[in-house]
């Protein structure tokens, strides 16, 4: 009950903070956004049916800027300096591609640039110990630099390419943010925390304008995508490198558990998006080419509205994250545990697509006939759904 109280304690002020900057900043840039007609316009492959601001991200960065900013005075966290630095690169190329629509290598190279900016001048945020995993221990630089730098950018594209439905990046982000603030804080890093519970606040008010506002409607673009990847990718490594301090008690069975629970909280949008790049490349496109051929995209064409399909996702991401919690206090071995998380992974994404689009190619008239009964099932912005919505757009 005491360490539930210190969490609380610890994470609250920078929750608060962060969640107050949004819910300032919020209504002013969608203002800014209107005005200069920085809007994601609809076509063949996006799911809205009119133009919505896309500088979502600017007001998420800002919330948890200041939240770092004031929570300092009290908790120290300046060593986020180069994390901070680092966030504000993929902020600035994400809202120059949402208004410019940069080409594919130009954001990867900025996202090189962050990770290499967190590998050499930043504090923990390097993989460079397996820990027994597999039999391998301590990895030389020239493994360890090009091992983070492509975990790091896939975590930030993972992230980004889960944007496609209302509240699903969000709340995806709040998810994974909830589990690190738990994680960190048993391990002592009391930076992290704050880090973890800002984006948890600044995530939480965009959440609720993005699912349920109307003319308090914004999507969280690019700069905020790539802003949470860059945050989610340092959670992933700082964690993995902290829980080698000596006295660590995140993972007292074997710390090498450490590397599948963070494929565990990641696994939706790791494998999801491992499955569209290589069926991308399968059929001989760059697998950053757009289509509709996401997880989301298919509870989409099954008929479930943006909020529902954002539920499915987020209840499979679960799923793969508590069968990892049950299988760690079981007792299995690190091995056996990234094993079991891969499979599950592998099940909810590309087995769960493989076979919706079976059943769809082998039965079209029970597909069609199911697609309708759902669609008739799904719930309508009326009622509780219409007073919410009422509320989010006041506020």
């Amino acid at each position: 009950m005491n360490m539930f109280l210190e969490y609380l304690k610890i994470s609250a002020l920078p929750f608060v903070i962060s969640l107050a900057s949004v819910w300032i900043l919020h209504p002013q840039i969608i203002k800014i956004a209107r005005l200069k007609e920085i809007v994601d316009n609809p076509n063949a492959r996006k799911l809205q049916k009119e133009p919505v601001p896309i500088l979502g991200g600017v007001a998420v960065f800002f919330g948890i800027f200041m939240s770092l900013m004031f929570s300092n005075i009290i908790i120290q966290c300046s060593e986020l300096f180069m994390l901070l630095t680092a966030m504000l690169l993929m902020l600035y190329i994400g809202a120059m591609d949402d208004i410019l629509d940069l080409p594919p290598w130009s954001r990867l190279v900025t996202q090189i640039g962050a990770a290499l900016v967190l590998i050499y001048l930043g504090h923990g945020f390097v993989i460079d110990n397996l820990m027994g995993l597999l039999g391998i221990f301590a990895l030389p630089e020239w493994v360890a630099v090009p091992l983070t730098v492509f975990a790091i950018v896939g975590i930030i594209n993972a992230t980004n390419l889960i944007d496609g439905v209302d509240g699903l990046s969000s709340g995806f982000g709040m998810m994974a943010s909830l589990v690190f603030t738990v994680a960190f804080y048993r391990l002592g890093d009391i930076p992290m925390v704050v880090l973890s519970a800002s984006t948890l606040g600044a995530l939480l008010l965009f959440f609720l304008h993005n699912v349920f506002g109307k003319t308090s409607k914004m999507f969280i673009g690019d700069s905020g995508t790539l802003t949470l990847g860059i945050i989610l990718a340092a959670s992933v490594t700082r964690v993995i490198s902290q829980v080698q301090v000596p006295e660590s008690t995140l993972f007292e069975a074997d710390s090498a558990s450490v590397i599948p629970f963070t494929l565990a909280v990641l696994s939706i949008p790791v494998f999801d998006t491992l499955r569209v790049m290589l069926t991308r490349i399968m059929h001989r496109r760059s697998p950053f080419h757009p289509d509709k051929t996401h997880l989301h995209h298919l509870f989409i064409d099954l008929g479930f509205t943006h909020v529902i399909t954002t539920v499915c996702v987020l209840t499979l991401n679960t799923f793969v994250l508590l069968l990892w919690t049950a299988i760690y206090y079981a007792g299995a071995s690190p091995e056996t545990q990234i094993v079991t998380v891969v499979a599950a992974a592998l099940a909810v994404t590309a087995g769960l697509y493989q076979s919706v689009e079976w059943f769809r190619r082998r039965y079209p008239e029970r597909y069609a006939r199911t697609v309708d009964r759902i669609r008739r099932g799904q719930p309508k912005r009326d009622g509780w759904m219409l007073v919410a919505q009422r509320i989010i757009d006041r506020i």
